[in-house]
């Protein structure tokens, strides 16, 4: 390890929240992003996953970039590298489980909640919706609707609140 102590950035909202804008301004900055959308969508020959996959099949997917990239953080923050890792994060358990890894390997971690008002995510997901990228997986009601009722929204965890007003 470097005598350098990492920092890992963990976002956490809905889909639309602005996640993935934020932690590419990080990367500007210089930080190394892990995104398992982007991976998946890299794997697939740039094809939206939620269109071609199964459901099964893609949690299966998802679930196996997960593993690689959680084993890829540890080897970045070995390197002194800030990461930010481009997630949901939408269980409690899930950022309790990142901060532990990240605080054995001596690091440090913040957590960004991103959240915007029912609206801005609706318009924002109808536009995303519309477009091809590694960003853009097709989220119909259907799916945001079930994303919306499982999301443990962040509370007294030490995050920071981002609220996105903005299209």
């Amino acid at each position: 390890m470097t005598g350098r102590s990492s920092t890992v950035v963990l976002m956490c909202g809905l889909p639309g929240s602005g996640k993935s804008t934020y932690a590419r301004e990080l990367v500007r900055r210089g930080h190394v992003r892990l995104s398992i959308d982007e991976e998946v969508w890299r794997r697939l020959g740039g094809r939206d996953a939620g269109l071609v996959l199964e459901p099964e099949a893609f949690a299966a997917l998802k679930e196996e970039v997960r593993g690689e990239q959680r084993r890829e953080l540890v080897a970045l923050m070995e390197a002194g590298r800030d990461v930010v890792v481009d997630y949901t994060f939408w269980s409690r358990a899930a950022r309790d489980d990142y901060k532990a890894l990240i605080e054995q390997h001596g690091c440090r971690w913040e957590l960004v909640h991103l959240k915007a008002d029912p609206e801005t995510l609706a318009r924002r997901l109808a536009a995303r919706n519309s477009q091809a990228g590694a960003d853009s997986v097709t989220v119909d009601e259907a799916l945001f609707r079930s994303y919306v009722a499982k999301f443990e929204e962040p509370s007294g965890e030490g995050e920071e609140l981002v609220v996105q007003t903005s299209p």
